[in-house]
């Protein structure tokens, strides 16, 4: 189910008063019992009940949209029971002013039923801003950025200040819980030098060995969505050296070791597309290994599903390419899909086992 605008922003508003009702998220009282004990008092308390949830069909019975949707939104809840999600963030749902506050409006309402989110992100865009600023040169060597010493610094500088603290600062600004953190807080991302298989010298690329979950865990269990950012730690001798890791590689891994129910990688791009154009809804495993054998996957989707491919064998249920252009994105295909977990159907590409 597709939850429009309206829709969603009429979620929000169910969610934040399910919370403002005297509801703590971080009680041991479920979201579910909590969505259908106060249905009554939404339906007949919202300000918007009477142009949004008391139309009439050709029959000239009472249609139910505000029914629909809160069917859908208790199931998905339901369905996230206890649930961690990863979401990694970046492109233009975090560069455009208006999705970015959707954004934090979609983390701060899912932490607000109950939902345990970890947010991983990047920031390629004020990184090149910044270098550009400061004179330091840089090059892509098959989608990776070469990391000089200079660059992982420009890098560190941007996003675990910034961006990173722009980023927990406007979950908090709507009503949610948030800590900005950097991948080399508390060890979260360890990591080893990334040796590129063509044997270029990536320099100071990262590759995440070890993810400190226990840390995660005891923030989320404290009620506080982790806002990460991508740049690691060494190991061993090497634990002064920064590393800069690839946000979607970051986030993958993350998922994977939280063993959570679902990750979303949020993109510029409408999902995986046959070679007609068409959005490829759900794929498996499977299908995205023979898409990428027939070309029909190439370029930059490929080391997208790759990843996303990858935090599926490490535990994940479901992995989204999610098309981070949509208003309200992430709500969407959290909630949209009601208890199946399967999203919208309409806001990208699921990738099952």
């Amino acid at each position: 189910m597709k939850l429009n605008v309206t829709s969603i922003q009429y979620s929000i508003f169910i969610i934040s008063s399910i919370f403002n009702f005297g509801t703590n998220a971080f009680t041991t009282v479920s979201p579910l019992q909590t969505f259908n004990k106060k249905a009554s008092f939404f339906y007949l308390s919202s300000p918007s009940t009477t142009t949004t949830s008391t139309t009439l069909n050709h029959h000239g019975e009472e249609a139910a949209p505000f029914s629909a949707n809160a069917i859908t939104i208790a199931g998905a809840i339901h369905s996230l029971s206890g649930q961690t999600i990863v979401i990694k963030y970046g492109g233009n749902a975090m560069t455009s002013p208006e999705l970015a506050k959707g954004f934090c409006e979609d983390i701060a309402a899912l932490q607000k039923l109950g939902v345990r989110v970890v947010v991983v992100h990047g920031g390629g865009p004020q990184i090149a801003n910044m270098l550009d600023k400061v004179g330091v040169e840089s090059r892509f060597e098959g989608g990776m950025r070469v990391s000089s010493t200079e660059v992982v610094e420009v890098a560190e500088m941007v996003l675990c200040g910034s961006v990173n603290k722009q980023i927990s600062s406007g979950i908090c600004s709507a009503g949610g819980t948030a800590i900005g953190l950097s991948g080399r807080d508390a060890n979260i991302l360890e990591c080893t030098k990334l040796l590129d298989k063509n044997g270029v010298d990536l320099g100071n690329v990262g590759k995440v060995e070890q993810v400190n979950t226990k840390f995660l865990h005891d923030l989320l269990d404290l009620g506080i969505v982790p806002v990460v950012s991508p740049i690691g730690t060494g190991m061993g001798d090497e634990r002064d050296v920064a590393y800069n890791c690839n946000a979607d590689v970051a986030a993958g891994r993350i998922a994977g070791e939280l063993k959570a129910a679902r990750v979303l990688f949020l993109t510029d791009i409408a999902g995986v597309l046959d070679k007609e154009k068409n959005l490829l809804k759900e794929l498996s495993i499977k299908d995205v290994e023979g898409l990428i054998d027939d070309e029909t996957i190439s370029g930059g989707m490929i080391p997208k599903v790759t990843y996303a491919t990858d935090a599926l064998k490490l535990g994940v249920n479901f992995a989204f390419i999610t098309d981070g252009r949509v208003p309200h994105a992430v709500l969407n295909e959290v909630l949209g899909g009601g208890e199946d977990g399967k999203g919208s159907g309409e806001g990208g590409t699921i990738i099952t086992k």
